[in-house]
């Protein structure tokens, strides 16, 4: 059987979070334009407009893409930001990490090195109009990603990916018009004591995980990456082609 959607894996290798940023709101921002595009060749615009625009849609740039990337340390926040004081983020500046705030729902995360972290930006259009599927889409994709290291992960009324009491993948999405943007982190061989310095996501008595800490062995993004995208691929019923 035929696969009906294509998504395009970008590699960044390891980035910081600030620049990482400014690529989705990029790649987001021209979905936007090309759907604008798109509502004005059916309002009357000539033929010739229409085929630059078939021809536009063709272009890798639009298609749905899947960003694999390493961060430097960062902790981010969503949009529930009160309870985080300049006194807040200058000591957690202190600690040699960055700090920002973002349009994604969720309270304080860290992400850093030896963390899978993915950010597909999709049409939504494409797949269902609906960011309660989509997010369960994506935390079906980490359990199954769990699943293929032998870990038996499981969702929560709290978001995210759980082994036991221990949270093993954060999750924070935004979508503009079901474009989507911001992601996942999956701890693979994450230095965990950056956690400590955080009451992660918010949620006080719950503890972090990583798949090395779960198997007691060292398992790095790279031992990761393929059990990710075939879980993605399989949840999204997509193709993942490589840029």
């Amino acid at each position: 059987m035929a696969t009906q959607r294509v998504v395009q894996l970008v590699r960044l290798g390891r980035m910081p979070y600030g620049t990482t940023l400014k690529i989705q709101n990029e790649l987001v921002q021209r979905h936007l334009e090309t759907r604008e595009q798109s509502v004005s060749a059916t309002m009357g615009k000539s033929s010739e407009f229409q085929q630059q625009l078939k021809l536009k849609n063709e272009h890798d740039e639009i298609l749905d893409k899947l960003i694999l990337v390493e961060h430097e340390p960062v902790y981010t926040i969503g949009k529930r930001t009160k309870e985080y004081t300049i006194e807040e983020r200058q000591r957690l500046e202190a600690l040699g990490a960055d700090f920002y705030k973002t349009n994604r729902g969720g309270l304080i995360t860290y992400h850093g090195p030896g963390q899978l972290v993915a950010y597909p930006i999709l049409n939504l259009a494409n797949y269902k109009r609906s960011i309660n599927w989509y997010m369960c889409t994506l935390t079906k994709t980490i359990i199954g990603t769990c699943r293929q290291f032998n870990i038996e992960a499981s969702s929560s009324s709290d978001v995210g990916v759980w082994v036991g009491n221990n949270k093993i993948c954060a999750m924070g999405v935004h979508a503009s018009r079901f474009i989507t943007m911001h992601g996942i982190a999956l701890n693979c061989n994450t230095d965990m004591t950056w956690f400590n310095h955080i009451v992660p996501c918010g949620l006080v008595g719950k503890g972090v995980t990583s798949i090395s800490q779960e198997l007691n062995q060292n398992v790095t993004i790279e031992d990761a990456e393929g059990p990710f995208l075939k879980s993605f691929s399989d949840s999204f019923k997509c193709e993942i082609v490589e840029m």
